[in-house]
């Protein structure tokens, strides 16, 4: 039987696979992808204030909406779970952490004072925000998220791992060590001195600058130098 159009007219069945009427699919306008973009930097921001402040027990979609001023069923035109939202949040927090202690161990002259410097850097900005250094350090999470954690922690061994061994090369550091399995221990050392069932009660009270210093002296110590 021919089609409603005659002969050579292209049966609906056979219509183009994504077609939206004569002109073509839709195309969203740059204003719309621009109010996309911001509706959900807004919902980052609010799932990080969370987070910050009470870690990710407290994360909801719907927390997360009302915070951000969106409709729920509008989380997921941007992130397709939860969990997804979530990993989003530590991945921004954790490179900013990152970053900062890599600046840290870039500005001084000596490996011995970048060592110093980088873990007296990550020690008094998890003191500082000691909720948000817990989420991202130690409290219990879903696999995307854990999947990340271990890659930061990765990243800062190897940050630790490289400062380590220009001190041995500088003569300030004992050479008899392998640089990669003492930047672990320091990576764990540090974080469980901070956070954790292993910290001291009141670690985050009281004088933050003694615990600092004492955390730095700590890890120079490790390392086989001097404070």
């Amino acid at each position: 039987m021919s089609s409603p159009g005659g002969p050579g007219a292209a049966s609906p069945a056979l219509a183009e696979p994504g077609a939206r009427g004569p002109r073509g699919p839709y195309r969203a306008s740059a204003a719309t992808l621009a109010r996309r973009a911001t509706a959900r930097e807004q919902l980052i921001a609010a799932a990080t204030e969370t987070v910050a402040r009470e870690g990710y027990r407290g994360l909801t979609i719907v927390g997360a909406a009302a915070r951000a001023g969106l409709a729920v069923g509008s989380v997921y035109r941007h992130f397709d779970s939860k969990a997804e939202l979530e990993t989003e949040v530590f991945r921004r927090e954790a490179e900013r952490e990152l970053t900062a202690v890599r600046r840290a161990a870039e500005l001084p002259d000596e490996p011995i004072a970048a060592l110093r410097d980088a873990v007296a850097t990550f020690a008094a900005r998890a003191l500082a925000s000691p909720c948000l250094a817990w989420a991202l350090l130690a409290e219990p999470v879903g696999a995307e998220v854990e999947t990340e954690r271990l890659r930061f922690r990765r990243s800062y061994r190897e940050l630790f791992g490289s400062v380590i061994e220009l001190a041995i090369a500088a003569g300030q550091l004992p050479a008899d060590q392998r640089p990669s399995l003492t930047a672990a221990a320091v990576v764990g050392a540090v974080s469980e001195s901070l956070i954790g069932p292993l910290a001291p009660a009141g670690a985050g009270d009281g004088d933050a600058a003694d615990l600092v210093e004492r955390i730095t002296w700590l890890v120079v110590r490790l390392c086989g130098g001097q404070p």
